[in-house]
């Protein structure tokens, strides 16, 4: 294992089996018993203690080619490393293709093929290189978290798509380097807890995740082609490269018109993996919900449980060095268009503006109450060079030193176009507190 904790097994390297015999795999069910338990719990089905004849067969069948060739092939089907345990990981992979081998067979070749050159890049192990921007300043346009754990050991990861900001979102990287950082958060950071989580409770071996999507501020304008885009992208390498490691998800807060787009989206999705996602709008009945998954000391405040909250997570995980607090604005600026910020005693302030707007905009940083009658930046050019999807924004810091506190701030931006422009250039402000 190297580590950051993604697999790096070459082809001479022997994968520890688990050697489980058929009668293991198959467990100790006659033929009515099994369809009886897995009627009652369909969550049993192809899983290790509960596979018919046939499929025990298959499985040895598989792992019989896995061991043969070995290579990228293995590590393919090992996507979070050796610690899953062999007869889970391969379980997951037969499940996705309701054991039918040739279809197993050709899945975790695309995969292989999918995951080709984000595997020789070592899936991007920088965050920020990754997205072209900080990290934090991207999970502050489109909040997401793992908090917790489920009861039965699943990470629990909150995404707050309610609250995704497309305009601001496009302000500081590309559909191809949020893959990017799509890549890094399953085998860096997700692959982590997994085998953190296994490491300290051996028996775990469900290596899956359980989703809160909260749709909460949900408005039909912020589910456009922009942003189906991005959950298209992710939600076929998870598909391909990670299946069945979706254990549940709960989609909170969804307002009515969500029902079309969720019909799109589940047509992106495996049909058992769209089985596991359940659709509440009711706080009571959600909170509830979630309460029959995760403990309340596992589930964050916000969401009805005891747990941190999600802010507070974020911002313990995601502010690096002495980062204090972040806040972000967009500014769609068609002749100026300003904004002020407080700064408080003992911080200091940091200011960057980050666009792919051609036509740029010159911006001026000084003291809004005109106290002390200071400018910290006056004139200065933010302009990105070319109109490319493919390429990242530009960024500009505006202020050469950190502005001290206490003082409030202004910013104002003065575009470089026409005055009569058609349209507003779009311009993220990010003020970083120290």
């Amino acid at each position: 294992m190297s580590e950051n904790g993604t697999s790096s097994s070459s082809s001479s390297e022997v994968v520890p089996h688990s050697n489980w015999t058929k009668t293991q795999l198959k467990g100790t069910h006659d033929a009515a018993s099994l369809a009886a338990k897995i009627n009652a719990n369909p969550n049993l089905w192809g899983r290790p203690g509960f596979l018919t004849e046939e499929e025990a067969n298959t499985y040895q069948r598989f792992k019989d080619i896995i061991d043969l060739r070995g290579g990228d092939f293995r590590t393919t089907v090992f996507s979070f490393g050796n610690e899953e345990g062999e007869v889970y990981a391969l379980c997951r992979w037969l499940r996705a293709r309701k054991f039918v081998f040739d279809d197993v067979m050709m899945m975790v070749e695309e995969a292989t093929k999918c995951e080709a050159e984000a595997k020789n890049a070592n899936f991007y192990p920088d965050p920020a290189s990754a997205l072209g921007c900080e990290e934090a300043i991207y999970n502050a346009q489109y909040p997401q978290v793992y908090s917790g754990f489920a009861k039965n050991g699943s990470p629990v990861f909150i995404s707050k798509v309610g609250i995704l900001k497309i305009d601001a979102v496009e302000c500081i990287t590309t559909v191809g380097n949020i893959v990017k950082y799509h890549w890094y958060v399953q085998m860096h950071d997700f692959a982590k807890r997994l085998q953190q989580h296994k490491k300290e409770n051996p028996d775990f071996n469900k290596f899956e995740c359980v989703v809160i999507l909260d749709c909460a501020n949900l408005t039909m304008g912020q589910l456009n082609s922009r942003t189906l885009a991005i959950v298209k992208e992710q939600s076929a390498i998870d598909s391909l490269c990670f299946p069945e490691t979706l254990n549940k998800m709960i989609i909170i807060n969804s307002p009515r018109f969500f029902t079309a787009t969720w019909n799109i989206i589940k047509g992106w999705l495996d049909p058992r993996t769209a089985s596991k996602v359940e659709v509440l709008s009711n706080r009571k009945v959600w909170e509830k919900s979630l309460l029959e998954y995760v403990d309340a000391d596992q589930l964050p405040s916000d969401y009805g449980g005891t747990g941190p909250f999600t802010n507070d997570t974020m911002e313990k995980e995601g502010f690096t060095g002495s980062l204090k607090r972040m806040h972000t604005e967009v500014l769609y600026i068609r002749s100026s268009g300003s904004v002020t910020f407080d700064v408080y005693p003992d911080e200091e302030l940091n200011v960057t503006v980050y666009t792919r707007s051609t036509t740029g905009a010159k911006f001026t940083v000084s003291d809004a109450l005109h106290k002390s009658g200071t400018t910290w930046a006056c004139d200065v050019t933010v302009q990105h060079g070319v109109n490319d999807p493919l390429k990242l924004p530009s960024h500009v810091t505006l202020t050469k030193t950190n502005i001290k506190g206490p003082v409030s701030v202004k910013l104002k931006a003065e575009s470089m176009g026409s005055r009569f422009a058609a349209s507003s250039s779009n311009y993220l402000i990010v003020f970083s507190v120290y």
